[in-house]
C-alpha cells in the first residue's frame, strides 16, 4: 500500500503499536509519541518488591488474531513469546457455595451442565455451533475487512439469512432460548463484561465470544502481557519506528497539507497523525474547537464501558482454591449491572474477577507467595475518594474470604487503581477502563471511524474505534487505521 512520507502516532498502546508497524512496513517514516515512560497503554505491567502485576488486560483470547498479526510481518507468536493454554480455563465461585471448573475441552464441560438443567449439554453444543458460525461470519466479513462507509457494512447474504436477525436482540434473550438456569446464563454471558457491556444492552451478535472462550480456549503468555508489548515494540523498532517515551502531546493541529503535534514544548510536523487515544479525549482536550467532529454533549451521551476498582496484592502463603483466573458471582447479578449502567453506584454485593498468574507462572512472585489482582467492575464517573476506596477494599476482601479464601493478614504488597486513575493517567472519558461499550448503537459502523471528518490528516485507532474493545481488536484496529491512511494517500 502507498503511505505518506511521515506519520506521527500519538499513544503507544496496542492499537498505536500495531498501526506503527503496518505503516512503517509500508515505507512511512513513523514516530510514536508515548506520554508515559513505558509502552502498552492500559495493557501495562509493573513490579513491586519481587512481585509482578498485569495492571490491565490479563486474559489472552483469540490466539489466531495474534498469529495473523505476526505472520503478516514474516514472524510468528512462537518466535515472539511462549504461550500456555490454561486447563481449567477458569473457576467460577457462586456465592451460594457452588463451584464450577471450566475445562479447556468443551466436551468435558457439557456433561457438567446437566446438573443445572436437563438437556443443558445438548443445548450447550447447539449454542456453541451457532457461536462458531457467528464468529466465522463476523471475522471474515465484518471484523478483518476495513469497511469505511456505512453502506460497506450492508451484506446482502447476511441480511437475507433469517438466522442472523435474532443477533440484534439483547444477549440475555438469545441465551434464554437455549438455557434458563441463571448460572448457565451467567456462564455464557460473563465475557460480555470484557466488551464493556451487560447481557441486557449488548446485542446477541457477541455470542461469538462463547466460541472464543470455550472452543478457542484461554492462554497465558509466559512473563505476562508485558511480553506481548515488548514483542510489538521490538517489531516496531526493527521496522524503523522511532519510539519516544515521556513525550506527552498537548495539542494536535491539522494545518493544510500537514499536521502539527505539540509535545514537551516542541512543534513537530507530519503528513498525518494516528491517535491511539479515545476520540472523545482527542476532541475535547487536543484539537482546536473548530476541528472537532462532535460537541461535548455528544460525548456525554455515549455509553461507556465499566470502570474498575483494582487491588494489586502480594500475598504470603497459598491461595487455594483460587485458580489462574477465577470469577466470583452472585447467583442474581442483576443488581450489580444496574449499579453500572442504570443507577450508577458502588456495588454492595459485587461481581468480581481474581487473577493469580503465579499459579501458572512462577516469575510473578517470590517462592511461597502469590501475585493476586482483584477487579471489581463499577460504573464510570463515580467519585472514588479515599474513604470510598477503603470501603470497597474491605468489602471485596471480606467477600472473597467468605466465598473462596481469606487473604487478610497475609498481604505484604498492596496497590490500587480506580476511576480517577483511568481518567487522569490515560485520559479515559469518565474514567472508564475499557472504551465505548458494545451496545447495539455502538457496534460496527456505529462506533467512531478511523478517519476524522473535520480534521484533515487525523486518524484514530484503539478500543473506542472499529472494530472494538480488547487486545485482539486493537491489533486489528491498528491495521485498519493504516489502511485508512493508505486509502487517502495518492499513489
Amino acid at each position: 500500500m502507498t503511505v505518506p512520507d511521515s506519520v506521527s502516532i500519538v499513544g503507544g498502546g496496542i492499537g498505536g503499536l500495531s498501526a506503527a508497524c503496518h505503516l512503517a512496513d509500508a515505507g512511512a517514516d513513523v514516530t510514536l509519541l508515548e506520554q508515559h515512560d513505558s509502552l502498552g497503554g492500559v495493557a501495562g505491567s509493573f513490579d513491586s518488591d519481587g512481585f509482578r502485576f498485569d495492571s490491565g488486560p490479563s486474559w489472552y483470547l483469540m490466539p489466531e488474531v495474534f498469529e495473523h498479526f505476526f505472520e503478516s510481518f514474516g514472524s510468528s507468536v512462537d518466535a515472539a513469546y511462549e504461550l500456555k493454554r490454561l486447563d481449567p480455563s477458569y473457576r467460577v465461585f457462586w456465592k451460594d457455595g457452588d463451584r464450577l471448573d471450566v475445562p479447556a475441552d468443551p466436551e468435558a464441560l457439557a456433561p457438567k451442565l446437566e446438573a443445572y438443567e436437563d438437556g443443558a449439554a445438548d443445548a450447550f453444543h447447539r449454542y456453541l455451533d451457532h457461536a462458531e458460525a457467528v464468529y466465522e461470519l463476523a471475522m471474515d466479513r465484518f471484523v478483518y475487512p476495513r469497511r469505511a462507509r456505512l453502506r460497506d457494512w450492508i451484506d446482502g447474504d447476511v441480511l437475507r439469512a433469517a438466522w442472523a436477525l435474532p443477533l440484534l436482540q439483547p444477549m440475555d434473550r438469545h441465551v434464554r432460548s437455549y438455557v434458563e438456569h441463571p448460572k448457565l446464563r451467567q456462564l455464557l454471558e460473563y465475557k460480555l463484561v470484557f466488551l464493556g457491556g451487560s447481557p441486557y444492552n449488548t446485542p446477541a451478535l457477541y455470542t461469538l465470544m462463547s466460541h472464543v472462550d470455550f472452543n478457542q480456549g484461554v492462554f497465558h503468555p509466559v512473563g505476562g502481557m508485558q511480553v506481548l508489548v515488548d514483542a510489538l515494540a521490538g517489531l516496531a523498532d526493527r521496522l524503523g519506528v522511532t519510539l519516544e517515551l515521556n513525550a506527552p502531546v498537548s495539542e494536535i493541529r491539522p494545518n493544510g497539507s500537514s499536521v502539527q503535534v505539540h509535545t514537551n514544548g516542541d512543534t513537530r510536523r507530519a503528513d498525518c497523525v494516528v491517535a491511539n487515544a479515545s476520540p472523545a479525549h482527542v476532541e475535547q482536550s487536543l484539537l482546536p474547537p473548530e476541528q472537532r467532529d462532535h460537541d461535548d454533549a455528544y460525548w456525554g451521551e455515549r455509553t461507556y464501558g465499566p470502570s474498575a476498582y483494582l487491588l494489586y496484592l502480594g500475598v504470603k502463603g497459598e491461595v487455594e482454591p483460587l485458580r489462574h483466573h477465577s470469577l466470583v458471582l452472585p447467583v442474581d447479578w442483576d443488581a450489580h449491572f444496574e449499579t453500572i449502567f442504570d443507577t450508577p453506584g458502588w456495588p454492595t454485593d459485587p461481581t468480581y474477577y481474581v487473577h493469580v498468574p503465579s499459579k501458572t507462572d512462577p516469575s510473578y512472585a517470590p517462592d511461597g507467595r502469590h501475585s493476586v489482582v482483584i477487579l471489581v467492575p463499577i460504573a464510570p464517573g463515580l467519585h472514588d475518594g479515599s474513604a470510598r476506596r477503603a470501603w470497597m477494599r474491605d468489602r471485596v476482601l471480606e467477600d472473597l474470604a467468605e466465598h473462596a479464601v481469606d487473604l487478610r493478614g497475609r498481604i505484604t504488597v498492596e496497590h490500587e487503581a480506580c476511576v480517577s486513575d483511568f481518567a487522569n493517567h490515560f485520559g479515559q472519558p469518565q474514567g472508564n477502563a475499557l472504551g465505548l461499550a458494545h451496545t447495539l448503537w455502538q457496534t460496527g459502523p456505529l462506533r467512531p471511524a478511523h478517519r476524522a471528518d473535520t480534521a484533515s490528516g487525523l486518524y484514530y485507532t484503539g478500543a473506542d474505534t472499529q472494530p472494538g474493545v480488547g487486545l485482539p481488536m486493537c491489533l486489528i484496529s491498528g491495521k485498519q487505521a493504516a489502511q485508512a491512511v493508505a486509502a487517502d494517500t495518492p499513489a
